[in-house]
């Protein structure tokens, strides 16, 4: 059932600004990505206090875009890449990718662009690290066009090119009739040496390892070591490296695990499989987000399904084995993402399907997750991301 709108939803235009913020150190702008199949405009700046842990109940600026799901930042600061999660069904039925530019002043932001994911339900991009290439996983709910991975070029004023490559769909693995039946690449990036790029394949239950090479028209290119096979219906959604690049978690949604590896020249040997569910319990779970604490000593994965938790893992920095720490409820339904705030004192949690961020504190010595700070109404919130502090 629909929630009622927010009254400031009301007054949402496609780039409405309220007066400007004065900035401080603790004054910071929240990019907030949601899914607007109800009550949501699109994306949302808002203002965050790095001292008291509290979003401002108003945004700064509302812009209107069907299912902004995913954000990515350039290494300046200065555009914004947004997958458009559009597909059968939806307002919009073609999947997108946005380009907007940010005010280095006010963090105001103005679209440049947009260009077709070349599939449905884009869900997740990176950028390859020379910044020259938008790299876009569409999930693709259904078998055709079914799930693909787009290279998009991006040029020096942050605007994006027609894909110069598609790369699937790919087999699918079949172990699970419902969600296995086709290809739906969940999550794409580089790996931290530059040299490769690895897609995720929740369909398919692998990892797919392409050569990066950027002086090609199509830069991504077999490799020797081309796949990854994880646990039968395991379904890999999304992949983080460490700080030195030599190991990498990945969470497996449909099995809620998270899978440890070595990382070394494009190749990856699996070192752990660390369950999430609670031993004992049974009970729909689905594992999506991960994050590293910005010293590297912490790693937060969020659990879905009945579940709605996060759990703490203290990371062995030798092998980047895993120990639980912490199970956390989220307050909440469906944590989609989250994010660490740049204090390190706080955590926001995008409860999608109770149309909240809640944000809660954190002990940056112990990693350790404590009381509710905030619960601010959001309708169906799917990604946020922190904004360096305006120049």
């Amino acid at each position: 059932m629909s929630r009622p709108l927010l009254p400031w939803l009301v007054l949402a235009s496609i780039f409405s600004v309220l007066p400007a913020h004065a900035q401080d150190n603790a004054d910071l702008d929240l990019l907030v990505g949601t899914y607007t199949q109800g009550d949501s405009q699109g994306l949302y700046r808002m203002g965050f206090n790095s001292q008291t842990g509290l979003i401002d109940t108003q945004p700064r600026q509302v812009v209107v875009s069907e299912n902004p799901s995913w954000l990515t930042l350039s290494r300046e600061a200065g555009y914004l890449f947004v997958v458009n999660e559009n597909g059968p069904g939806q307002a919009d039925t073609q999947g997108k990718v946005s380009s907007y530019a940010i005010d280095p002043q006010t963090h105001e932001l103005r679209l440049i662009n947009q260009v077709a994911s070349q599939s449905d339900e884009p869900t997740h991009s990176s950028l390859t690290p020379d910044q020259r290439y938008l790299l876009v996983a569409n999930y693709a709910v259904q078998a055709r066009p079914g799930g693909a991975l787009a290279v998009l070029p991006v040029d020096s004023a942050g605007r994006l090119g027609d894909a110069v490559q598609v790369l699937g769909p790919n087999p699918p693995s079949k172990v699970n009739a419902e969600r296995q039946s086709s290809s739906h690449v969940h999550g794409v990036l580089p790996t931290p040496d530059g040299k490769y790029v690895v897609a995720a394949d929740l369909g398919a239950d692998k990892l797919f390892v392409y050569h990066y090479d950027a002086q090609l028209g199509q830069p991504l290119q077999p490799f020797q070591a081309a796949t990854v096979s994880l646990p039968k219906g395991s379904g890999p959604r999304h992949l983080l490296f460490s700080d030195n690049g030599k190991h990498a978690w990945l969470t497996l949604e449909m099995t809620a695990q998270v899978a440890v590896f070595d990382y070394h020249n494009g190749r990856f040997r699996q070192t752990q499989l660390v369950d999430l569910k609670q031993p004992g319990k049974h009970q729909a779970v689905g594992a999506s987000g991960l994050h590293a604490s910005a010293d590297g000593r912490f790693l937060y994965v969020a659990n879905r399904g009945d579940a709605n938790e996060l759990l703490v893992f203290s990371i062995d920095p030798a092998s980047g084995a895993l120990k639980e720490l912490q199970r956390r409820s989220v307050q909440g339904r469906e944590p989609r993402e989250f994010s660490i705030d740049p204090s390190g004192r706080f955590l926001l949690i995008a409860n999608q399907k109770s149309n909240q961020i809640v944000t809660l504190k954190r002990d940056p010595q112990s990693g350790r997750l404590g009381d509710v700070v905030q619960a601010l109404d959001m309708p169906a919130p799917s990604a946020l991301l922190f904004l360096p502090s305006a120049q």
